[in-house]
């Protein structure tokens, strides 16, 4: 069918004049404009609502009592944080109504680069989820770190021809941004020539420097721990991405921008997600419910996940129920509790009472298998190039353990920021010098793992609660180098090695044995095994390190992978050392009280 014949199709079924496809009758339409219910008819033909009043269809769904709105839209994910593929994502949160998402491949990019691009392009197409990417901005973060790519702006630039290439992801390296470092600016420029949307993540920026940021095109921050910073973001023109992730929960400190006359600038994202967080809270519908929980009116947040996010990013025929939009819908049972009854995906039943529609996924493509993808992606699938840990490597020993300190990296509490904390140097018969269980201060090592270098950063982690064993993780943003915490050296090097052999994952470790494991052979990221399988397996993981210490509070593996990321202040660990976010240096680990540096 032509583009005219289309047209003339669509105008002549939205007058009545021929049959919809399609309608879904009696509904409650949550009209996202005017902020109302609407008792009508919504007439659907070629994956398009053509129009609400009363019509007449050749197939006609009774929805009386039901209330549809406009399918979940996600504005900020990385979808390897997940653990499992794409196709098995879709298959997690349609259920759920989520009809699309806004990706940044950095995870997979800082692996592999633009293999690890080409490889999320190709395995997001034709899946009952739209997969809008965002073109990753900084692999590695910062130059002080070590990843598996180094991509600047001529490696990227040609993506911004493709279909589904929305814009710059999250300007993680805010710190240059704002100190107009030409690599960065060439990334910058490319974006303002395409016409396309610049992501933010700069935690704790304000004043000059803010603006500074905003002066650059960066339009969005999903960084905000406080209404205050948000408001100050806010004030300065940008999109307020409020997110509620595995690790970092964000909603209930930015409630206050969930009304009048904030909210309007204000979408949800959720960053990061576990296979457990979707399989048992959801996704979209997830924040939304809790959000409606801590007050926020429905209509209003559901607008926050649907209309909002299509503002931003452009997609002008997303994000409401009316006609010339796109038929991605979800029919609720209750508005309050944000129910998912069914989820439409361009006109089609996508999902019901939970469930996918099957047959799902979509029909593998000849060149789709595993094994010809293993092929044509061998950065992504071999990802694993380091030698096996010795126990030797994590020798850390002052030559005069007197009058010595350690500066440790202390998390917060349902944060990604960290604070610095100090310790007086100990040794303990059973634990790794400087460890202190009793201080809740454990070891931590980042060990290169894609191209052999060798590099090893060993350090110091406060309030993990790790009391016996190890815990190691190929996930750890966003070099995703192999990172490892544990009390003793030698329950460390077999955590290690476990993830190692596997070609990533994660595993726990206590008394040089392996209580458990989790492979995750893609990029040493994710896995092709059903989500629900992974999420049963990792949460086996988490409940073998609960045994070892760590509290309900904080999620052992998530809240690890981000201990080495060195944007986000003030402490974090890489193969490099240990690194002073805030002024971008290197700093020694241990140190001689005499010679204790000021302000650190």
């Amino acid at each position: 069918m032509g583009r005219q014949e289309f047209l003339k199709n669509q105008i002549l079924t939205a007058a009545g004049r021929k049959q919809a496809p399609l309608v879904l009758k009696s509904a409650q339409v949550l009209n996202v404009f005017t902020e109302e219910l609407e008792t009508a008819d919504v007439a659907v033909s070629d994956g398009y609502i053509v129009g609400i009043g009363t019509y007449d269809g050749v197939c006609e769904v009774d929805l009386s009592g039901k209330i549809i709105c406009p399918g979940f839209l996600d504005g900020h994910i990385h979808l390897e944080s997940s653990m499992v593929s794409p196709e098995e994502f879709a298959r997690a949160v349609v259920p759920h109504g989520t009809t699309g998402v806004m990706t940044d491949p950095h995870e997979i990019a800082n692996v592999a680069g633009t293999e690890g691009i080409d490889y999320m392009l190709e395995v997001t197409r034709d899946l009952p989820l739209d997969v809008w990417f965002m073109i990753p901005s900084c692999v590695p973060a910062t130059g002080l770190d070590e990843s598996g790519a180094v991509l600047l702006a001529e490696q990227l630039r040609s993506y911004y021809q493709r279909e589904r290439i929305l814009g710059l992801a999250e300007l993680m390296n805010a710190y240059g941004t704002v100190q107009a470092d030409p690599e960065i600016l060439d990334k910058v420029r490319d974006a303002w020539d395409n016409k396309k949307v610049i992501d933010g993540h700069a935690p704790g920026i304000g004043a000059k420097d803010l603006n500074a940021y905003v002066t650059a095109g960066v339009g969005s921050d999903h960084e905000c721990s406080s209404a205050e910073e948000a408001l100050e973001k806010l004030r300065r023109g940008q999109w307020i991405m409020i997110r509620e992730g595995t690790a970092a929960k964000n909603l209930k400190a930015l409630m206050p921008l969930c009304r009048e006359p904030y909210y309007h600038r204000c979408m949800f994202v959720t960053d990061d997600k576990h296979p457990g967080d979707l399989v048992r809270y959801g996704h979209m519908d997830g924040i939304i419910r809790e959000a409606i929980a801590w007050g926020a009116d429905p209509i209003a947040a559901i607008k926050m996940a649907t209309l909002h996010t299509a503002q931003y990013f452009g997609l002008k025929d997303r994000g409401a129920v009316a006609p010339g939009f796109r038929a991605d819908l979800v029919v609720l049972s209750d508005l309050e509790q944000v129910k998912v009854f069914q989820v439409y995906k361009s006109g089609i039943l996508a999902a019901e009472n939970g469930r996918m529609k099957e047959p799902y996924p979509v029909e593998p493509k000849p060149d789709g298998t595993a094994e010809d993808l293993e092929k044509r992606y061998p950065r992504v699938y071999r990802s694993f190039q380091m030698r096996k840990v010795r126990e030797r490597d994590f020798a850390l020993q002052p030559m005069d353990s007197r009058g010595t300190r350690i500066r440790a990296i202390c998390l917060t509490p349902h944060e990604l920021l960290t604070e610095k904390a100090e310790f007086a140097w100990s040794e303990h018969a059973g634990y790794a010098p400087g460890v202190d269980v009793s201080q809740d201060l454990i070891k931590m090592a980042v060990m290169e793992r894609h191209h052999g270098t060798g590099h090893i950063g060993i350090g110091f982690l406060n309030g993990y609660g790790l009391k016996s064993g190890a815990i190691a993780t190929s996930v750890a943003h966003d070099s995703h180098n192999l990172i490892v915490a544990g009390v003793n050296d030698a329950d460390m090097v077999l955590a290690a090695n476990t993830v190692r052999s596997c070609r990533g994952g994660l595993a726990v470790v206590k008394d040089g044995q392996v209580l458990g494991s989790l492979a995750l052979p893609i990029g040493g990221l994710m896995t092709q095994e059903p989500v629900q399988i992974v999420d049963e397996k990792l949460e086996e993981l988490k409940h073998l390190a609960r045994t070892l210490g760590i509290g309900e509070s904080v999620d052992p593996f998530m809240t690890l992978a981000f201990a080495s990321l060195p944007v986000i202040p003030k402490l974090r660990l890489n193969t490099l050392g240990l690194i002073d976010v805030e002024k971008q240096e290197i700093i020694p680990v241990v140190y001689e009280q005499k010679c204790k540096e000021e302000n650190i």
